[in-house]
């Protein structure tokens, strides 16, 4: 078994690099067509190597979302294959059983979702951020997708407060903080601004050129009373650090799992919605186990009988399901974001349907026929 298992594993893995590399050379085209478009604009000159470099740090979040397409796609070929050349015959008489080969696959499939899981929560997070750094870096600054920036929220004692970022700069400092300070009766107290800000390591806020206003009521009078204070430096402290911010100016899939489990902490502690990065942080748990899924629902296409060049047909068969597996994932996170389903559910549910897919194609392929 272990020379039939090197055989496997070695076709599978060629297969699954091959099928990988044609479709992460597809996007990389893709995104530096579009990023061409930005070419010779920002103050320091964003050309064409810093256009290549930014393009190229976007692969390994494609690779993350390809995983599971180009197993699926790369262990089909091999399958139907050792099926045409009736290799897969020979394998079976040898004593390749059909629960031996599905353990093989599955065995095989693990590793894979090791894979994946490793390129989704450290490589993609590290590779996307420094390609935001270089960015910012020639272009001057990185901003949101909304024109008001990002808001955030955090409770301190009976205070709460409401933060809003416009965008970062190339350096890494926030542009344009402010930070509204509510009391306990939810009234607005106080208000500071500053046009720099840097956030610490120990998590505290250093805003540059800040500028305070106090807001005290005068019963006798009913009037409010404005003290305004500028300050050459003021250190906030705060539990909301650089990678929060980050995330809400930008996208949560470019947080690893543990920081984005953090993250949806800190929103519910302060009472925020954290329907979108709940689903989120799910579909970063399940989503490399699909990997499973797919080596399971390509095992049958090798109990399948081809006639000449109909392997052809079956590989695009994986392609379509493949891309509809990638689409329903998709598809899933808004109808739960706008139906309030649970997460876990939201995130699960592609790779419940295409397991039951999967388990029914081999029932019915390998152990019935």
């Amino acid at each position: 078994m272990r020379t039939i298992r090197r055989l496997i594993y070695s076709e599978v893995l060629k297969s699954v690099a091959f099928v990988a590399l044609g479709f992460l050379c597809l996007f990389f085209f893709f995104d530096f067509i579009d990023e061409l478009q930005a070419v010779g604009k920002g103050p320091l000159g964003y050309g064409l190597p810093q256009a290549l470099m930014y393009v190229a740090l976007l692969v390994p979040g494609h690779l993350y979302e390809l995983m599971p397409i180009a197993v699926l796609i790369g262990c089909i070929f091999v399958m139907a294959r050792f099926a045409q050349s009736s290799e897969y015959t020979i394998l079976r008489t040898s004593g390749l059983g059909p629960w031996r080969a599905l353990s093989m696959l599955l065995a095989l499939g693990l590793g894979f979702v090791v894979l994946t899981f490793a390129v989704g929560d450290y490589l993609t997070p590290a590779s996307d951020r420094l390609a935001q750094v270089i960015k910012a870096r020639y272009q001057g600054y990185l901003e949101s997708a909304g024109s008001t920036g990002a808001w955030l929220k955090e409770k301190q004692d009976d205070k709460s407060y409401a933060v809003n970022v416009l965008s970062i700069a190339r350096d890494g400092s926030l542009k344009d903080a402010r930070i509204l300070e509510f009391n306990r009766e939810g009234f607005l107290a106080a208000q500071t601004t500053a046009p720099e800000a840097h956030i610490g390591r120990d998590g505290v806020w250093h805003l540059v050129q800040a500028q305070r206003q106090r807001y005290q009521d005068d019963n006798a009078r009913d009037l409010v009373r404005i003290e305004t204070e500028q300050l050459p430096t003021l250190d906030w402290p705060s539990s909301l650090t650089q990678e929060m911010v980050s995330v809400a100016l930008l996208q949560p899939d470019r947080m690893s799992t543990i920081d984005l489990f953090a993250y949806v902490r800190h929103l519910d502690a302060n009472g925020q919605t954290a329907q979108r990065y709940e689903i989120q942080f799910w579909r970063k748990v399940f989503y490399p186990l699909s990997c499973l899924v797919m080596v399971v629902l390509a095992l049958p296409f090798a109990y399948l009988h081809f006639r000449q060049g109909g392997i052809t047909t079956y590989v695009f068969g994986g392609v379509m399901v493949g891309i509809s597996f990638f689409l329903l994932n998709n598809v899933f996170g808004y109808i739960g974001t706008l139906g309030n389903w649970w997460p876990w559910i939201t995130a699960a549910a592609p790779g419940i349907i295409y397991s039951l897919m999967s388990l029914a194609a081999f029932t019915w392929l390998v152990l019935r026929r």
